[in-house]
Order: structure tokens, then C-alpha cells, then sequence
């Protein structure tokens, strides 16, 4: 016999609860104008906060800084530059990237307090990918002692051009193979310190024979050509979890004979995000650089690159071309030339990335230069091995 207190209520099914997408709900309270920032990445003059640098954060909401060698004097100076920016950044909503060229051996901005890592191609000799691991890591904790979160490396060009004017001993080597392994060693020795490579030059800056911050290089090879090798390296990175793509301004008239890869909607979208299935974020290398600044006009490429498939375009030096292309992205929002739908699509991938890393406006208090020095030397030793 059941009695009263044994009597159980019926269990009346509930709805079920759809999850909490935090990344839509800050998109959706965010203006046009917090969105277009976001779109663009910056460089700034000098080694000290500006009013620039103010305008930049405060009016126009960037999405981020790129630091150069001439922003970087000593850890102190550039500890304080770097803490000052992420104060100002209270205002918005949105961490800022701090980003970097910080690729080791010939292209490095860290102070003269740090011991140089080697080039690439004397990594690559060496070929050892948990050698390559701890170089990745070196390379994130430095940065991360400065509160850097973005660094646009490891180079995943491969060096199949001996004349190479900008690449040479940057790249790891000659074979598709030996740079996947020791450029995917290197990015997740970076991932494993928070800190958010970028792998670059897509679709593959190795076989030029211009330097892209001069002018155009043109690319004579067809898309099975690039299949064969330099699309290999980006392939593979993107299997083993890369964030971020770096797109080069190089003309490959067999694959689009009308626009430079930063801009193509070849490249980007049906080759990259299409064939290889890259879902992350893309940004373009600088577009102040001769190859773009020498031959196009630099807002409406921009603009040309939002649509082709671009997440970010990186103006790395002049106040006012950055302005232009503020202006230029916000003029293309306005007139819907750069619909809704597109803006809050490239946006969201951004805002999901600083989430997924957790960047944060908090102070860093400075690399622990003696320990990362020993590290340093440990690997130097290990290389001549």
C-alpha cells in the first residue's frame, strides 16, 4: 500500500536550455563603430604613449597594436609603453592585441638585455622539432613577460628560391616536410604560453625574387604547383590547430590574374578557408608596405580584403593611412558595400579568438630576462652540438 508521503510528483519535462554563446552576446552589444576597430591592427610612432595612440583606442576602437623595433628601447621603456596602451584600452569593451614580429634570429624587436635565438635556417640544420618546441616557448615567454599575446610567427615559407631577397635564413629550409615540422613545433611551443601565433606568408613567399616591402612580387606558379609544396607547410599547421594566417601581397597571375593574394577572394576564401578548411582568423601582412602602397589604393584594398574573406588588415606605420582605412572600411559598412551580415562574420571570429586565449587589459610585470637568458644559452649550446 502506498501512503501519502510516498506519493513522488510526476516529473514535468523541461525545454531544453539552448547554451550561452558570451562571444554573440558582446557582438551584439557593440556599435558599428567598436566593430570596424576591430577589424584593424596598427602601429604607432615612437617609444612613448601618444595622442594618436589615445585617438586610436578612444575614437576609433582598434582591434589591436604591431610593435616594431623602433617602439622598443629597453624592457622598462617598453614594459611601461606596452602596460600604458592596455590602461587606456579600460574604456572599451575588448582587449587589444599586443602584437610582434618576433621570429627569432634576423627578425627580432626585443631589447638588447636578451640573448639572440638563432635563424631558422640554422634551426632548420639542426632539425629538430622538441628542440624547435622550447625555441617556441622561449619565444612566448618573453613575449608574455611583456603582456604580448600575438606574434606573427613561424615563418612557413619555404625556401625554394636562392635569390630570395626577404626570406633566405628566415625560412627553416628547402622541403615541404622538414618546415611543417619544425614551423608546427615552433607554433605550439608558442600556444602552450598563451601566446597566439600567426603563421605566415600564404600562400607562400619563398620562391620571390622581390621583396614585398619594396614592391610587387609576382609569382609564375599555378595552383597544383603550390599544392606540390608551398601550400603544405599551412595545410599541416592548420591540421595541428592554427589560429591565425598571415596572407602576403604576392600576384599569382595562373591562380588570380587580377589581385595580389591580401585582397583575393581566390586565395582567401576558395584556396584557404575553402580547399584547406581554415575556419580561424586571417589577417593581412602590412598594408603600407611598398607592394600594395606603391600600385593601389591603400582604403578601397582594404575594403577589397574585408570582402575577399580578411578577418584583420594590419597598417603597421602613418597615423593618417590609418585613418584612411578606418575610413575607407566605415565609408564600405555605411553604403553597404560591406553588408551586416559580413562585418559581424569577421568580427565574431576575432572576439572568439580573445576569448578562446583569454587576453585580458591587466599589467604585465616584466620577463624574467636572467632565467630566459640561461634558456637561451642552453639552446645555443645544443645547437652546436
Amino acid at each position: 500500500m502506498v501512503t501519502e508521503d510516498q506519493i513522488v510528483a510526476p516529473i514535468v519535462p523541461t525545454e531544453p536550455t539552448e547554451p550561452t554563446d558570451t562571444v554573440q552576446d558582446l557582438l551584439n552589444s557593440m556599435s558599428t563603430e567598436e566593430k570596424i576597430g576591430q577589424l584593424v591592427v596598427v602601429g604607432m610612432d615612437g617609444t612613448m604613449n601618444n595622442e594618436d595612440n589615445q585617438a586610436f583606442i578612444e575614437d576609433y576602437h582598434v582591434g589591436g597594436f604591431i610593435f616594431y623595433k623602433d617602439n622598443i628601447e629597453t624592457i622598462q621603456q617598453a614594459l611601461s609603453l606596452f602596460n600604458e596602451l592596455k590602461l587606456v584600452n579600460e574604456v572599451n569593451k575588448i582587449p587589444l592585441w599586443m602584437s610582434i614580429d618576433e621570429e627569432g634570429g634576423r627578425v627580432t624587436r626585443m631589447p638588447d638585455e636578451f640573448l639572440e635565438l638563432p635563424t631558422n635556417q640554422v634551426i632548420g640544420k639542426k632539425n629538430d622539432p622538441v628542440l624547435s618546441n622550447k625555441i617556441g616557448q622561449i619565444l612566448g615567454r618573453e613575449l608574455l613577460g611583456f603582456g604580448l599575446n600575438m606574434n606573427f610567427a613561424p615563418v612557413l615559407d619555404i625556401h625554394s628560391n636562392p635569390n630570395n631577397p626577404v626570406i633566405g635564413n628566415r625560412s627553416f629550409g628547402d622541403g615541404a616536410e622538414l618546415v611543417s615540422a619544425l614551423g608546427i613545433a615552433t607554433m605550439q611551443g608558442l600556444q602552450s604560453q598563451g601566446v597566439v601565433p600567426v603563421v605566415k606568408h600564404f600562400p607562400g613567399h619563398g620562391d620571390t625574387s622581390v621583396d614585398s616591402h619594396i614592391g610587387l612580387p609576382v609569382i609564375e606558379h599555378d595552383l597544383e604547383r603550390l599544392r606540390k609544396l608551398e601550400l603544405i607547410p599551412f595545410q599541416n599547421a592548420i591540421n595541428e590547430g592554427a589560429d591565425v594566417v598571415m596572407i602576403a601581397h604576392l600576384l599569382l597571375p595562373k591562380v588570380d590574374a587580377d589581385y595580389p593574394a591580401s585582397f583575393s577572394k581566390i586565395v582567401i576564401s576558395d584556396i584557404l578557408r575553402d580547399e584547406l578548411g581554415f575556419n580561424g582568423v586571417i589577417i593581412t601582412d602590412d598594408m603600407t608596405m611598398g607592394a600594395i602602397a606603391e600600385n593601389y589604393d591603400l582604403g578601397q584594398t582594404s575594403v577589397q580584403s574585408v570582402l575577399a574573406g580578411t578577418n584583420i588588415v594590419l597598417v603597421g606605420h602613418d597615423v593618417q593611412k590609418v585613418i584612411a582605412v578606418i575610413q575607407a572600411l566605415t565609408d564600405a559598412v555605411e553604403n553597404g558595400k560591406i553588408s551586416e551580415d559580413v562585418l559581424n562574420n569577421r568580427v565574431y571570429a576575432i572576439l572568439k579568438l580573445k576569448e578562446k586565449v583569454g587576453i585580458n587589459n591587466d599589467p604585465a610585470v616584466g620577463p624574467d630576462v636572467e632565467k630566459l637568458n640561461k634558456d637561451i644559452r642552453n639552446i645555443l649550446d645544443q645547437m652546436k652540438e
